[in-house]
């Protein structure tokens, strides 16, 4: 039969048995089931009896759908899980199917930081590749240059506690992690982003001495307290700021473009992320070295117009519910 890749609910690969391989879908119904990691746009819905998938993420899917039964974590021999980078948890997906191999990516971040370690692609015949950053704006400066820019502008802000908006799975505890090398006093997370905090620290090596926040906890100078990015413009943080004079400020790959920062209503944006930039996209497709390539997940018609014109390999942009794009 004809292999194909599709975008529909998730990415469906189908191999030359007749099965189908579907990765992060909200109502996963394929053949085999994979999720890449717990971020809610790539986490189920409603739950299969299966999935493939890390046991961290297993255990992050718990807390993050309680009222769900867990799937079944199971293996299959065909398929690889090759640490992402993205998330604590996250992991790509290699797909062996007879004389042809498929990586679909989730997200994914080629610069390790603390307990994860970047993800270093292997070689494929067909790469299925998210474009969150995929223009050419988006190249993000190193690393430890942002950790500095951010622990410069705490100390500078020394007098006032800070609000700092990050994903609540993965950026949180990066931020928690830089906010305790910074020398602040107290820091102060939400019950969300602790309940997460659990099995990462359980699974790794990472600690996070942190403190619940609640409708009594008082901040002051010298405090900080992590919140949900989603929340930047509730009633109760501008009542925060209001009464205590508390700094906000969000790390983001987003923050690349100044307009971020206006848009969001923060004093201060750094560029943080824990996707690749469009550069690190551009490298990751070198090296699988692909003889097709879809993008997703992102912008995807200029991440695939790069491909094809500063690389040369065949790429499509994935459109969700399109007819089907055969892979050869």
């Amino acid at each position: 039969m004809t292999r194909s890749v599709r975008y529909t609910d998730g990415i469906e690969i189908d191999l030359s048995t007749g099965e189908t391989v579907v990765a992060d879908a909200s109502a996963p119904d394929g053949d085999v089931n994979v999720v890449s990691h717990a971020h809610g746009d790539h986490l189920y819905d409603d739950p299969p009896d299966e999935v493939v998938w890390s046991s961290l993420t297993a255990d992050l899917a718990a807390v993050r759908r309680p009222d769900d039964p867990l799937p079944e974590t199971v293996t299959d021999d065909r398929i690889t899980l090759v640490d992402a980078g993205h998330v604590p948890g996250s992991r790509a997906v290699l797909v062996e199917d007879a004389d042809r191999t498929y990586l679909y990516t989730g997200d994914i971040s080629t610069r390790s930081r603390h307990a994860l370690a970047g993800f270093d692609p292997p070689e494929a015949d067909v790469l299925v590749v998210e474009s969150t950053y995929g223009d050419p704006e988006y190249v993000f400066p190193p690393r430890p240059e942002v950790a500095t820019a951010f622990h410069d502008w705490l100390a500078d802000s020394a007098d006032h506690p800070v609000i700092v908006f990050a994903y609540s799975l993965g950026r949180a505890q990066e931020v928690q992690l830089l906010l305790g090398d910074s020398g602040r006093e107290r820091v102060f997370v939400t019950e969300a982003i602790e309940n997460l905090n659990e099995p990462i620290a359980a699974a790794t090596d990472l600690s996070f001495p942190v403190e619940r926040y609640t409708r009594e906890t008082t901040l002051g100078a010298g405090d900080a307290l992590v919140l949900p990015s989603q929340t930047n413009r509730l009633s109760f943080v501008e009542s925060i700021v209001e009464e205590t004079g508390a700094l906000r400020a969000a790390l983001s790959g987003w923050a690349v473009d100044t307009s971020f920062r206006y848009a969001g209503g923060y004093d201060r944006t750094f560029p943080l992320s824990d996707h690749c930039d469009f550069e690190e996209l551009l490298a990751v497709v070198e090296q699988v070295d692909p003889e097709v390539v879809y993008t997703t997940h992102g912008s995807t018609d200029t991440l695939a117009t790069e491909i094809r014109s500063r690389l040369g390999y065949e790429a499509h942009s994935l459109k969700q519910n399109q007819t089907s794009l055969s892979d050869f």
